[in-house]
């Protein structure tokens, strides 16, 4: 599903006011492995990723800087991902928000989505 999700974003991803295919994207992700595939497609595909490994930075970063979409892993040290959403959707912020989880249940699927998420994949 990961892969389909960095397809997704690399091929079918336009902006219809601008019809910009590049996009700015805040990764948040802890694992090393993980985190370089992700980067690897992305950047191939043309976007811009910033890689962030803490929640806590990840809220920080999107509230003051500008950026297209996020990928949040659900599970990281400190300020846990959802909370991270649930701050970010708490500061007004309007950009899209797929979720990484290894979690596959319904109830943990609708939590995301409840925190704030426009998606989730695993």
């Amino acid at each position: 599903m990961l892969s389909g999700m960095i397809y997704f974003l690399t091929r079918h991803a336009v902006f219809p006011q601008t019809g910009v295919t590049r996009m700015r994207i805040l990764l948040l992700e802890d694992d090393e492995k993980l985190m370089a595939f992700i980067l690897k497609g992305l950047k191939e595909a043309g976007h811009m990723v910033q890689p962030i490994a803490s929640g806590h930075d990840a809220l920080l970063l999107a509230t003051k800087e500008s950026f297209d979409f996020l990928i949040a892993d659900r599970m990281v040290p400190g300020l846990d991902g959802l909370s991270a959403i649930k701050a970010i959707r708490a500061a007004g912020m309007k950009l899209p928000i797929i979720i990484l989880t290894a979690i596959g249940g319904v109830d943990d699927r609708v939590e995301g989505l409840e925190a704030g998420a426009n998606g989730l994949t695993r």
